[in-house]
């Protein structure tokens, strides 16, 4: 696990509000470019509003700074294609699931993919999303809760930060799968339980003080030690599953729930509260000052934000793939393993495969 700490100024806040305040375009044709989930609306799977989450994500997209808000995806992107420059395989075509802005895509080289598909539920996202030159791209209007390509589409499929917003993951994840070809590659990077503890506890506390309760205003991600579960399930093998922390420097707490904003990374929960009173929002920064902040060598304050990424690498069964050997075959039983070094040096042969030769 590695932990980065960067810091967002406030000098572009107060320009970044008065954008977007002041683009407030008529979003209801959107709405008929994809399809909604079909999950029944008293679903227990059907937590998050997708209809709420398409028009954040194009309320960002219209921002005229929205490249200010990139740092986050940019940076979790450029670790995703990092995880894919260490394949050593030429991918034919590939799919980039919830792509944005091309966090991904504007890395992957034309010598890892020769045809790249974006998709994103959110047409202007989609329009601005680019790909590096000699790479084949192909862009498409796609909700990832319903997914419709045909079987044996891809022979890899990655998305970055996009599939936390899904409801019925188990069957995205199923629908993922089926598109790959025989040993297709799903690389992919969400948003882990421990994302924003902060912002959470010192808003539960601050409502559970004035009203002795508390409302959903942070998403529930998804927990590590589940998704190797969830990606079995959909057929995937040789998994690698693995975690970083990104913890992010703000002035204030304000600052913070502006940028996730310009993110279209703000709340969508289907209870969600929709009112934050003035009062709470101030007891709510105060704790998290009180609770979390830090200072900087000049000795100037910051409140530290803290992001989980879970990165998740899952191959779809093929006959070439290497197997486990039968029971009864190895050769040191495990109540030898303290004494390995002597048995690695009593070794005298080592049986070489074609290609070690």
């Amino acid at each position: 696990m590695t932990s980065n700490i960067m810091f967002r100024g406030m000098n572009t806040i107060l320009s970044d509000k008065l954008n977007l305040l002041s683009s407030r375009n008529n979003l209801n044709s959107i709405f008929n470019t994809i399809s909604m989930s079909t999950l029944p609306p008293n679903s227990p799977m059907n937590v998050f509003d997708r209809n709420a989450k398409l028009l954040q994500r194009e309320r960002a997209a219209q921002n005229a700074d929205v490249q200010l808000y990139d740092y986050i995806k940019d940076e979790v992107g450029d670790r995703l294609a990092d995880r894919i420059f260490d394949i050593k395989r030429k991918f034919n075509r590939a799919l980039d699931l919830g792509c944005g802005r091309g966090h991904v895509s504007k890395r992957i080289l034309n010598e890892s993919v020769e045809e790249l598909v974006l998709a994103d539920m959110s047409p202007s996202l989609l329009q601005q999303a680019k790909a590096t030159e000699g790479v084949k791209v192909k862009k498409e209007v796609v909700d990832e809760e319903n997914l419709s390509f045909e079987p044996n589409t891809f022979d890899m499929v990655i998305s970055c930060l996009s599939l936390h917003w899904v409801n019925n993951l188990p069957e995205c994840f199923r629908r993922i799968n089926n598109s790959l070809k025989n040993d297709g590659v799903f690389l992919a990077a969400v948003f882990g339980g421990d994302t924003l503890y902060e912002l959470r506890c010192s808003l539960q506390l601050a409502e559970l003080e004035r009203y002795g309760g508390v409302s959903p205003h942070i998403s529930p991600f998804v927990e590590v030690r589940d998704i190797g579960f969830l990606l079995t399930r959909a057929n995937f093998t040789m998994l690698t599953i693995d975690t970083d922390e990104i913890v992010i420097g703000y002035p204030s707490m304000f600052e913070l729930m502006w940028d996730l904003k310009g993110m279209a990374e703000n709340n969508a929960v289907r209870n969600r509260n929709l009112h934050l009173s003035r009062d709470t929002l101030i007891a709510a920064a105060s704790l998290y000052e009180q609770l979390y902040g830090k200072r900087k060598e000049d000795n100037s304050m910051f409140v530290p934000a803290t992001f989980q990424i879970i990165f998740m690498l899952g191959w779809k069964p093929d006959p070439s793939q290497p197997k486990p050997l039968e029971r009864g075959t190895g050769q040191v039983s495990l109540k030898d393993l303290y004494q390995l070094d002597k048995i690695i040096k009593k070794t005298k042969t080592i049986k070489l495969d074609d290609d070690d030769k």
